[in-house]
């Protein structure tokens, strides 16, 4: 077969894929905005499509010439995106929508930016475009225009503990869901959140039996609608309201019930919440060891998910208390500091909120108690290493110390057998004669007179008195030099009445200095 031939039979395979994929990108093209839309939501989590689908959107309202379709198609681009990316989608949806009087844009838009401001900590920021959403919506949208309100509400309640407003503002919502079929698609999931915004407001005022009484109401409403979602949420929240009524044994029963499906939600945030209320739960009945498991926990999930709100930090509290009490300083000081770490955040991303957190402890409070276990454990391990050191000096004294008595009795051994003692070739010691060995001392002085001797012993004992030894390039030379003799008299000298060469006669000199000094220091440590 020829490559003729054979792309012939490729572009006859392929050709039918070919023209498919250009009618696919020419229906694509023809498609209508709502259809559009559909395929953008209908392929939620494969960022590729829906990418795809938003520029098709924005490409067909460019060549329209249609603001109000190209805020929408930037609007649907603002949801692949986080941050300052999103937040310019998002301005150039407002800029296209501005003046249109659709009854959803600019409002819509702003609303998203409100929440992704607020992701951000930048609440009062957050806060100005939720007040220009409800505006735009109050004209023409009343169902967004109490959506956004809730909104308000919640950023009030939750990062400004701004509570007491907030509760007016769900209040005004519940009034108006009333008038509408709660039980229906439209309004359920919004009526079942203004359910729950009242049931946690008035716990965070401490009204526990109107928790009571909204946690009863979501649950009945959510179950009526099977909206399983906030069912275990309304059990969550009455749960967490009984531990603050100190009824421990229905908390855990409500919280381990709600747990399972909150776990399945992966509300992180809510299966922190869980744990945090288990943990003051046992705590509540005298169970040490469970509230101990459950607020590691808590702290598990804040490693997991890097974020924590300040209702739920009081278990750090708790296991500094515990760890301080079992005298695990470590732990103590491990759990101090991500408390310390934590405290830190908070006070940066919820500055309004300064006045309600940390209730246990006060910043200075925290620097001291830290700045003393690190002192403790320094000292701990300063008394460690001491320990060490002084054994380690010990043991290095004792052999320096064995090692100058084996040089001292080597040194004895040698005067009395006499180092000069020649020795024969069958290894044996020569019997010296008294005449032999005076005969040998005659011959010696004949070699090198004895006022030359005494002379020599004279200046090393002058030269040992002013450390000449420690000189650093010190040679036989350089000292024979300074003597004002020559090397093979000096070498003569130290070889017979020193008993050493020259090399070994100076480390021995700078030997015997030291090892006193290591004795004293030795004591001074001990001491």
């Amino acid at each position: 077969m020829t490559n003729r031939q054979f792309m012939k039979i490729v572009l006859l395979v392929l050709f039918p894929y070919f023209l498919w994929s250009q009618n696919t990108k020419r229906n694509q093209v023809d498609l209508s905005y709502e259809d559009l839309k559909q395929a953008f939501t209908e392929n939620r989590g494969n960022d590729k499509k829906q990418l795809h689908y938003a520029n098709t959107y924005i490409k067909r309202a460019q060549i329209q010439k249609s603001n109000i379709n190209l805020s929408r198609g930037y609007f649907l681009l603002s949801h692949l995106f986080e941050g300052a990316k999103c937040i310019q989608y998002l301005d150039t949806s407002i800029k296209y929508a501005t003046n249109t009087n659709d009854i959803k844009f600019p409002a819509l838009s702003y609303s998203k930016k409100g929440y992704e401001l607020k992701k951000q900590f930048r609440f009062d920021e957050a806060l100005a475009n939720f007040f220009l959403a409800e505006k735009y919506a109050k004209k023409n949208n009343l169902d967004f225009y109490y959506n956004v309100k809730h909104s308000i509400g919640m950023l009030r309640s939750e990062e400004l503990g701004q509570v007491e407003e907030a509760l007016v503002l769900y209040r005004e919502c519940f009034n108006y869901y009333k008038g509408k079929n709660v039980r229906s698609p439209e309004y359920a999931t919004e009526y079942h959140n203004v359910l729950f915004a009242l049931a946690d407001a008035h716990k965070s005022l401490k009204n526990l039996d109107s928790t009571s009484f909204y946690n009863k109401m979501g649950y009945q409403e959510s179950k009526a609608t099977k909206d399983q979602y906030y069912i275990s949420y309304f059990i969550l929240n009455e749960g967490a309201n009984q531990v603050l009524k100190k009824n421990y044994k229905a908390a855990l029963d409500s919280i381990n019930k709600a747990l399972p499906q909150i776990i399945s939600d992966k509300n992180y945030g809510n299966i922190l919440a869980s744990y945090f209320y288990l943990g003051k739960s046992y705590a509540g009945m005298g169970n040490e060891k469970k509230a101990i498991q459950n607020y590691i926990k808590v702290d598990s999930m804040y490693v997991i998910n890097k974020r924590i709100i300040p209702e739920f930090v009081g278990g750090y509290s708790y296991l500094i208390e515990h760890y301080k009490q079992t005298g695990d300083k470590e732990k103590q000081l491990k759990f101090l500091s991500k408390f310390m770490k934590i405290d830190s955040l908070l006070q940066r991303d919820y500055k309004q909120l300064s006045k309600v957190l940390l209730k246990e402890y006060d910043t200075p409070h925290l620097f001291a108690k830290k700045e003393s276990l690190i002192q403790s454990l320094q000292k701990k391990q300063s008394a460690s290493s001491t320990w060490i050191l002084i054994l380690i000096g010990s043991l290095g004294g004792l052999i320096c110390y064995q090692y100058y008595l084996k040089k001292q009795y080597r040194k004895r051994f040698e005067a009395i057998i006499h180092p000069a003692t020649p020795i024969v070739a069958s290894g044996t010691r020569a019997e010296k004669s008294d005449s032999a060995a005076e005969e040998n001392k005659m011959q010696e002085q004949q070699w090198l007179p004895v006022e030359v001797v005494q002379q020599l012993l004279e200046k090393l004992a002058q030269f040992e008195l002013n450390k000449g030894f420690l000189e650093k390039t010190i040679s036989i030379q350089k000292v024979a030099l300074q003597l004002n003799t020559n090397t093979k008299y000096l070498s003569k000298v130290i070889n017979e009445q020193k008993g050493n060469t020259f090399v070994h006669y100076i480390n021995e000199l700078r030997i015997n200095m030291l090892l006193p000094k290591k004795r004293t220091t030795f004591c001074v440590n001990l001491r």
